[in-house]
């Protein structure tokens, strides 16, 4: 078990990044939980505790915690305490560009992964013949992976594309949309449509979470410059630790006009 106390000593709080006091604790507790001093679902001293160990008063050790709380980090359960989640590390991704996973973890300063449950040509489903326009007797390449950041899995994914476009499952690195540019063949512009799901109990236990925990279920089509469809890709990404945002704007605001 951690010794979540020891996270808290007065000369790690003196090297937190300068600031205000509830943002350097933020900081404290951000940092160890980046270089895994503290684990998911570690349960944190009480705030009594907390302000003691650092000589700080309970008002900003309740600031620092509230806040993280509101961003994600920490959960706090009624009479049991406060407990980093299972879902320390958040990510936000725009709706509004096509990019891979593994762009979108760099960008955020975030390491990714792969770790691969399925590499296979097979023959297509007819959801899948239908979606990517194949020919009778064409077959698929099937992928189905588990995607982490910072080695937290992050969502579950199965993704096919027409065999006759990439022949060699192997040759995929972690990277799909590598893999298809390479090739030249990458993708201009893709439908997703996202719904609500529960997981299943198998899912569940591939993404660390609990059977029935929520996630974001994605369906994405996307297609080449010319109009063919390319990818066709089922997601579950984990609804504690994967935001999808949109920007939107008025017609007058795109326009120039005053609201």
């Amino acid at each position: 078990m951690t010794d979540t106390h020891a996270v808290f000593a007065p000369d790690s709080f003196s090297d937190a990044a300068a600031g205000p006091l509830y943002l350097r604790l933020k900081a404290l507790i951000q940092s160890a939980i980046h270089d895994g001093r503290l684990h998911a679902n570690d349960a944190l001293p009480s705030e009594r505790e907390i302000a003691s160990m650092l000589d700080i008063s309970r008002v900003t050790v309740r600031k620092a915690l509230t806040d993280l709380v509101e961003e994600g980090v920490l959960t706090q359960r009624r009479g049991s305490g406060t407990f980093v989640t299972s879902g320390a590390t958040r990510v936000e991704q725009r709706l509004s560009r096509l990019t891979s996973f593994t762009e979108d973890m760099l960008a955020r300063g975030l390491t990714p992964s792969v770790r691969w449950l399925l590499k296979a040509v097979a023959p297509p489903t007819p959801e899948e013949a239908m979606v990517l326009g194949l020919s009778t007797g064409e077959r698929v390449i099937r992928l189905r992976r588990l995607r982490l950041a910072d080695d937290q899995p992050m969502a579950l994914e199965q993704a096919v594309v027409a065999a006759r476009l990439l022949a060699n499952p192997e040759a995929i690195g972690n990277s799909l949309y590598v893999a298809l540019e390479a090739a030249g063949i990458r993708p201009v512009r893709a439908l997703q449509r996202l719904s609500a799901e529960s997981l299943s109990a198998e899912d569940a236990q591939i993404l660390g979470v609990e059977p029935g925990a929520p996630a974001l279920y994605i369906e994405r089509i996307s297609y080449l410059k010319d109009g063919r469809p390319v990818e066709f890709t089922k997601s579950h990404y984990r609804g504690d630790a994967y935001d999808f945002v949109v920007e939107l704007t008025t017609e007058q605001l795109s326009s120039g006009a005053n609201s």
